[in-house]
């Protein structure tokens, strides 16, 4: 394996994690040589982007940084993927019938966002504020959730298109295995000991007994309940 600095060890999204001292890149030495050059390249992407436009990155930069959360470093390089896969036409294989296809369907809804911004704050996405690029992003999850359009196309279809690319490029990159204890690519080596708490040797248990699910599940209840006070979510 190419050298790792020390500090460079365990790596995760802006430092979280549930499995303290975990690096699945420990267990680069029992994958095949393909494995391991497709996982370990997703390390050392092009600094240039080829597909995006400067004026686009500006947009979609914030844009998968806040649907991640990803607010500090260290960041997975997620625009950075998905332009490798839009800049090689590597799709999902499909794509809605009311959207163009991918890669038009990323710079349409793009310049789609940046014009909601210039709209309602007179500069545009990548200009703003976090805080206020947040309010245009949910504004547009609201509508998707309506069912509604936006920019004369399904919201839900853009919502989809824009979390599906961002997670996807997100949970295929080591750092983001470090933070949920994934052991990486079972081919060659296999699991042994499958079953509830039941872990190989290389594995970390989690230091957190706390379930996440639940509490993002209330916190976004609680969200809407707040919405619906002030009038601006559903009746």
């Amino acid at each position: 394996m190419p050298y790792r600095s020390p500090d460079l060890r365990g790596v995760t999204p802006q430092g979280r994690g549930r499995f303290p001292g975990f690096d699945v890149l420990d267990e680069v030495k029992v994958w095949d040589d393909v494995t391991a050059g497709v996982v370990l390249g997703r390390l050392a992407l092009p600094n240039v982007m080829v597909f995006f436009t400067p004026e686009e990155i500006a947009i979609a930069e914030p844009l998968v940084d806040l649907l991640l959360e990803q607010d500090g470093e260290p960041r997975i390089p997620v625009l950075a993927m998905i332009d490798a896969r839009l800049a090689g036409g590597e799709t999902d294989g499909w794509h809605y019938d009311d959207l163009p296809e991918d890669g038009a369907a990323w710079r349409t809804s793009l310049a789609a966002l940046d014009d909601d911004a210039r709209a309602r704050f007179q500069k545009g996405f990548g200009e703003l504020e976090p805080s206020l690029q947040a309010a245009l992003m949910q504004a547009l999850q609201d509508v998707s959730q309506r069912g509604e359009h936006w920019h004369g196309y399904p919201a839900k279809h853009v919502w989809s298109l824009w979390t599906r690319y961002a997670c996807a490029a997100f949970y295929s990159h080591p750092w983001s295995w470090n933070e949920i204890g994934f052991g990486g690519p079972a081919y060659p080596r296999g699991y042994l000991n499958i079953g509830v708490d039941a872990r190989e040797k290389w594995e970390t248990a989690d230091h957190s007994r706390v379930d996440p699910v639940p509490f993002a599940a209330r916190v976004e209840n609680a969200r809407r309940q707040h919405d619906q006070l002030l009038g601006r979510g559903e009746s």
